[in-house]
């Protein structure tokens, strides 16, 4: 499957991004996704993802939120709240339901979140 991330900017502590993750090539609906980012010189880190059920991150907890539109192939993260310290590229990924390993990336959309 080949995903397709946009949605990021340039925003201010406590604004708003929803970023947006379109899906091709697959059936979308076989996938479970997940949302994960990386900060300059630091590892990347699991944000949220959405398949059977939907877990977070302990970072974000009640400020983002993962969703998917299985008509439109596309999954979500509304992130609310922004902080600094969540800059960082985004990027989106899928896997097999039956696996546990994202084996589909995307090209990843920058948030920068100014204090």
């Amino acid at each position: 499957v080949q995903l397709q991330a946009s949605g990021g900017g340039l925003v201010q502590a406590g604004d708003s991004l929803r970023l947006s993750c379109a899906a091709s090539g697959r059936t979308f609906s076989d996938y479970a996704m997940g949302w994960f980012r990386q900060a300059p010189g630091k590892e990347r880190e699991f944000v949220a993802s959405s398949g059977r059920s939907t877990y977070y991150a302990d970072s974000v907890k009640g400020r983002f939120t993962i969703s998917r539109d299985n008509a439109k192939d596309t999954v979500y993260l509304q992130m609310n709240n922004l902080k600094p310290e969540d800059t960082a590229v985004y990027y989106c990924a899928a896997r097999y339901y039956s696996t546990n390993v994202y084996n589909s990336w995307g090209q990843g959309t920058q948030v920068t979140v100014s204090s």
